[in-house]
């Protein structure tokens, strides 16, 4: 089981409550959204006779979620997650028409027609940039579901859990954000060409997961969820924010980067608030922060 925390922009919280669950007056085929508690959001993948398989409803719906999520000032904190398995990668099945069946007859309109449909995929994840986003509950995590969690914050699963890159065994190059995310997040690349599983224990020791869980895992992930929603949501937004341009630039420019953002963006209300808190010994959830 694996857990994912996100934090992102989230859209307005009347607009995320219209989602609901599968079966419901909702738009959403493959998940099913809730509130759990205040200011957290649980975006949950919901095709368990599918073992949670990502086909192209999946990804159209994430992006379509996420991006309402991003604007909702209600909500400051994501979790992701599902039932038994996390995820068992991409549906072959459904994806098949659309990646392998060109309908153009010339290499070139073929290959700019591909190109499309992978930016279309890649952005399935890239929509989590915005919030908090956190991944949690993995059993197994393959193919897509591995691009999945390196684009979340913050990933918990159970101590039964495992990984695998496994493209590379269907033939292609894994092209919606594992290349690109993976090596950062644990450091190495050295994992991502032998396309082994890799199980709870090496996925701490390595920092793609935070925590393994023997049981609990969702209460684990609600309780962390919980405390980031409780602090001021201009410094979680701004410490992710800064977070993602420090990935891609030097120390200098992320430097840079953090004095103008704070010379904007640093609140007086939200800072004094939270050093009266810490002074007084009172936990941050005590205190009502203004929407952001």
């Amino acid at each position: 089981m694996v857990s994912v925390l996100a934090s992102l922009g989230l859209p307005g919280l009347s607009a995320v409550r219209a989602f609901s669950s599968p079966g419901g007056p909702t738009p959403f085929t493959t998940l099913s959204v809730s509130q759990p508690a205040t200011a957290v959001t649980h975006v949950e993948l919901h095709r368990p006779e599918k073992r949670n398989a990502m086909n192209k409803a999946f990804c159209r719906e994430m992006v379509e979620c996420f991006t309402q999520i991003a604007g909702d000032p209600d909500c400051r904190v994501v979790v992701s997650g599902a039932g038994k398995v996390f995820t068992a990668g991409v549906d072959f099945i459904d994806m098949a028409s659309e990646v392998l069946q060109a309908e153009e007859d010339d290499m070139a309109r073929i290959s700019w027609n591909m190109r499309r449909i992978i930016a279309k995929y890649q952005e399935t994840f890239t929509v989590f940039c915005n919030k908090t986003v956190k991944a949690c509950h993995v059993i197994t995590c393959v193919l897509l579901g591995v691009d999945l969690i390196t684009a979340c914050d913050i990933c918990l699963c159970t101590q039964d859990a495992w990984f695998q890159v496994k493209e590379v065994d269907i033939g292609l190059a894994a092209d919606v954000g594992t290349l690109q995310r993976q090596p950062k997040v644990i450091g190495s690349r050295s994992w991502l060409g032998q396309r082994r599983k890799m199980y709870t224990d090496e996925a701490k020791e390595s920092g793609l997961v935070r925590y393994g869980y023997s049981e609990a895992l969702m209460a684990g992930a609600l309780e962390m969820a919980g405390e980031i929603a409780g602090h001021s949501p201009v410094a979680v937004q701004g410490t992710k924010v800064n977070l993602i341009y420090s990935r891609h630039h030097s120390g200098a420019e992320g430097l840079n980067y953090m004095g103008t953002w704070n010379m904007s963006m640093l609140q007086k209300d939200d800072v004094m608030k939270s050093a009266v808190a810490s002074m007084e010994k009172k936990s941050p959830k005590t205190i009502t922060f203004s929407k952001l």
